[in-house]
């Protein structure tokens, strides 16, 4: 079994939105091998709280805009790890630490990444980038 089209373009959304305001380590998985709840992961990260929460609003108003609506949010008040739910589709917003700390692409690494647009690829750290802080 293969994530869904729908799921595939819910996905291309919402990374193309979290890149817009500048998500880091964007990835997406297709786990419908893995969980029946859900076909696909997309992962990203931001340095602080703010920039989670803005991603957040981006993502949830470009799903809005292809007609999606989530299921469940959580995590939003503390804006470390803000998990939004769309059934086909589940986004993880994280903050550098958290991601770091929970490691979901451990978790997931045996299920096949989808491939997403240049346009939404994010930006990754690189130990120059944390020099720089």
């Amino acid at each position: 079994m293969t994530a869904t089209d729908r799921a595939v373009e819910l996905v291309n959304i919402a990374a193309e939105a979290a890149a817009e305001k500048l998500a880091q380590e964007i990835v997406a998985y297709d786990v419908s091998d893995q969980l029946v709840i859900t076909d696909a992961f997309l992962l990203c990260s931001a340095p602080n709280d703010r920039q989670v929460r803005s991603i957040v609003d981006e993502i949830e108003e470009r799903l809005r805009g292809a007609g999606a609506k989530p299921v469940r949010r959580e995590g939003e008040r503390d804006g470390r790890w803000v998990l939004l739910d769309y059934a086909e589709i589940v986004v993880h917003i994280q903050r550098e630490e958290e991601r770091g700390h929970y490691g979901l692409e451990r978790l997931w690494k045996d299920c096949p990444e989808i491939t997403l647009p240049e346009t939404a690829k994010g930006r990754w750290r690189t130990p120059a980038d944390s020099a720089d802080l």
